[in-house]
């Protein structure tokens, strides 16, 4: 699963690679649209936490028909929500550009990229729905897999529809989204293949598609704590992007290369309370709570060493990393400030993603979700303003107050998770 997670970073880096040859303009249009895909990511990723919730009980009680019967559900409602996005994203594109605050030239470059990433949803909901049923199967080797493919298709692709390489029209940063949004395609492709082929842990039939309202209910409810958890967070990241865009594409420019860099490391710890998640759910659906418990810290334990020793690399080297992605000085200081402040922060972080999931494997999926608004809105977007204007510290601030909030977060966490409420969730 860390390695899972791992791959769906590497669309991001890929992408900012190659279009960071096109300029400063072009790695902000990319960064601003990113934070905007992230809402979509958000929703994913909070229904996922209902598959995986569901599934991994279902598993776990040994009843693998019922959990093929919520991987069912998934793709419906998956299938709706690709729709409204897509047509909204195709439809508002250069609106939406405008409101995360990007200039005319940002807005021309990037509509394009935009348009087509939004308008392609339907490859990223599926590619975290499918996965998510496969993680609570236990079987997170089919959602490598398919991110293998996936991310393989992007590398080769992303600087043949960028640059016009051979028979393929140039299509700037535009072509980066194409590229993209095919190689998440061709993966969703083959997920369904193996849900559908029967040798896999999760086997879907036909019958397995049979709307159950009352499961699918189940499903949504459990959800709407997990996407409104993401997108409390993930709108707390586009208010610090707003933030930040007051400092000019330059500072937007250095932001989103410290965030593609960090997402190595973030994505894989996801992966790792993702697989402790799965183990919660797959614990409490065989009814044994303290396993589900131990687990929990087990992954605690892992994620804190992993985390501790890449954010002194990052402290340490910030700058060097930073000009891997960028020429430009002011970028090289910016993003390299993000990365050692970010850094700093890694070993609290550490504790606190593995602790959300913990809850989120539960089905408790409404503990990480006040926990998020109270950290993100009340105390995150408020003190990165007044860093950053009131104290003058500029986009400085911000990043300490997303260190600030995080360590806040991971505190209430635990204390949380060790009263145990969590353990008489139903999923």
């Amino acid at each position: 699963m860390m390695l899972e997670m791992s791959m769906e970073s590497v669309f991001a880096v890929v992408d900012i690679a190659y279009v960071s040859r096109l300029g400063t303009d072009a790695i902000a249009a990319v960064g601003i649209t990113e934070a905007l895909v992230t809402v979509l990511y958000a929703i994913a990723i909070g229904l996922g936490m209902a598959v995986t919730a569901m599934v991994s009980r279902r598993i776990g009680a040994k009843d693998p028909e019922a959990a093929a019967s919520v991987a069912g559900q998934a793709l419906w409602i998956g299938a709706a929500l690709s729709v409204f996005i897509g047509v909204l994203g195709v439809t508002y594109a250069e609106d939406l550009l405008r409101l995360m605050g990007a200039n005319a030239n940002v807005v021309e470059t990037g509509a394009g990229f935009a348009a087509v990433l939004l308008g392609g949803s339907v490859s990223i909901v599926y590619l975290f729905l499918l996965n998510a049923a496969f993680r609570g199967a236990g079987d997170a080797t089919v959602a490598l897999r398919s991110l293998w493919l996936a991310n393989g298709l992007n590398i080769v692709l992303d600087p043949c529809f960028i640059f016009g390489l051979g028979p393929f029209p140039e299509l700037g940063v535009t072509g980066a989204a194409v590229a993209t949004t095919i190689g998440r395609s061709i993966g969703v492709l083959y997920q369904l293949w193996h849900l559908f082929d029967g040798n896999a842990r999760l086997s879907l039939k036909l019958r397995n598609l049979r709307i159950r309202p009352a499961m699918a209910a189940r499903m949504l409810v459990i959800s709407l704590g997990g996407i409104g958890q993401f997108l409390i967070s993930t709108a707390s990241w586009m208010i610090i992007m707003r933030i930040i865009a007051l400092y000019g594409s330059t500072a937007i420019a250095a932001y989103t290369v410290a965030l593609r860099v960090l997402e190595f490391v973030w994505m894989p710890a996801w992966g790792l309370g993702n697989a402790a998640a799965t183990m919660v759910g797959q614990s409490l659906g065989a009814q044994k709570p303290e396993r589900a418990e131990q687990s929990a810290w087990q992954a605690v334990r892992f994620n804190l060493v992993f985390m501790t020793a890449v954010g002194a690399l990052i402290v340490a080297f910030g700058p060097s990393v930073a000009a891997m992605f960028s020429d430009d000085p002011e970028v090289i200081r910016y993003g390299s400030h993000c990365l050692r402040i970010l850094g700093l922060g890694f070993p609290l972080s550490a504790i606190g993603i593995i602790i959300s999931q913990a809850f989120n494997g539960a089905g408790d999926t409404t503990t990480p979700t006040v926990m998020n608004f109270v950290c993100f809105w009340l105390i995150q977007i408020p003190l990165a303003y007044w860093l950053a204007k009131g104290v003058e510290l500029g986009p400085n601030g911000a990043f300490v107050a997303m260190v600030v909030s995080e360590g806040l977060l991971t505190v209430m966490s635990v204390v949380l998770f060790r009263r145990g409420n969590w353990k008489l969730k139903a999923a």
